[in-house]
């Protein structure tokens, strides 16, 4: 499935095929702001190797975003109970080293959103973990 995003009107649904596809194209757009805005302001993420909040979430994602990594990812789970939901999908992420080479990362990643008040899902955490990571040659 996949759906028609407006990146500058980024919602997360109900369905978490259709949050995947949210989520990625806030992620594969490069901007971190976009992607940052599906997150409460104080969510913990730890794309960045280690657990952040609030600024420094929002610093890591804006640095990484700005290589433009590709992911790409696959629902595997979903279980949501009233206005909390946890999402558990595969993940397969291509990112630029410092030296310039290339590294595939792939892993899993449980991820909780909840609804607000205003009916919107937003991310509360986001714990991706790598079970392998290669250089690709090339």
């Amino acid at each position: 499935m996949t759906a028609q995003i407006d990146l500058q009107n980024m919602d997360l649904t109900d369905d978490p095929d259709v949050q995947n596809d949210v989520f990625l194209a806030a992620f594969n757009s490069g901007q971190g702001a976009i992607f940052d805005s599906l997150y409460r302001d104080d969510s913990i993420s730890n794309l960045s190797g280690e657990p952040l909040t609030g600024q420094a979430r929002t610093d890591a994602i804006t640095a990484l975003l700005a290589t433009k990594p590709k992911l790409t990812s696959k629902v595997r789970a979903n279980y949501t109970a009233g206005d909390t939901s946890l999402i558990i999908v595969d993940y397969d992420l291509e990112v630029t080293k410092p030296d310039g080479g290339k590294q595939r990362i792939l892993g899993k990643c449980t991820d909780v959103l909840v609804r607000g008040e205003d009916g919107k899902w937003v991310m509360a955490v986001d714990r991706p973990v790598a079970d392998s990571v290669e250089d690709i040659q090339g």
